[in-house]
């Protein structure tokens, strides 16, 4: 089993390498493919694993106990995999606490961290260098991402509402 992990992780290519970056995009395709599609897809708390051939984008939709659902999106690039899961809508009010308060936990995240999108909406996301690809990030990127929404989302709901029908008042 050591072996098979150590073979998937992508190697360092030189950039100036057309047909080296394009091979490397190659393998990380497939090992995406194989890993979500092949092991991902049959775990318990996975709803379900999608594919847009024309992004290129995967899509890995998991249960959770604080929401009814998540998604994260892996959309692979020339040099990184980035990956985001859509985290709450923006209320439309003025939230300095509660981006205060993302910020100050993005202190202590690793592998992702709280953004706000050009809609305004909050997003987790982070990025992975092709190099550093292998079906045990790929596994852990699920795992953080799920963790970080099960310990945080709840509160993080409660906490933008408060603050908005505060702002109401």
């Amino acid at each position: 089993r050591r072996r098979c992990l150590r073979a998937s992780v992508l190697s360092l290519v030189d950039d100036n390498d057309p047909r080296a970056l394009s091979e490397q995009l190659t393998r990380a395709h497939e090992l995406i493919r194989t890993h979500l599609e092949e092991v991902v897809a049959h775990q318990p708390q996975i709803q379900t694993v999608e594919y847009d051939a024309e992004i290129p984008r995967w899509y890995v939709r998991f249960g959770c106990d604080s929401r009814d659902a998540a998604t994260i999106y892996f959309d692979l690039h020339q040099r990184s995999l980035h990956y985001e899961l859509y985290f709450l809508p923006d209320s439309g009010r003025n939230q300095l606490e509660l981006y205060h308060f993302l910020l100050s936990r993005n202190h202590n995240l690793y592998g992702a961290s709280f953004s706000l999108g050009p809609d305004g909406d909050t997003y987790l996301t982070g990025r992975i260098a092709l190099e550093h690809l292998s079906a045990r990030e790929l596994d852990r990127i699920i795992g953080v991402l799920y963790e970080i929404t099960e310990q945080w989302f709840s509160l993080i709901v409660q906490m933008a509402y408060r603050l908005a029908d505060q702002s109401d008042s």
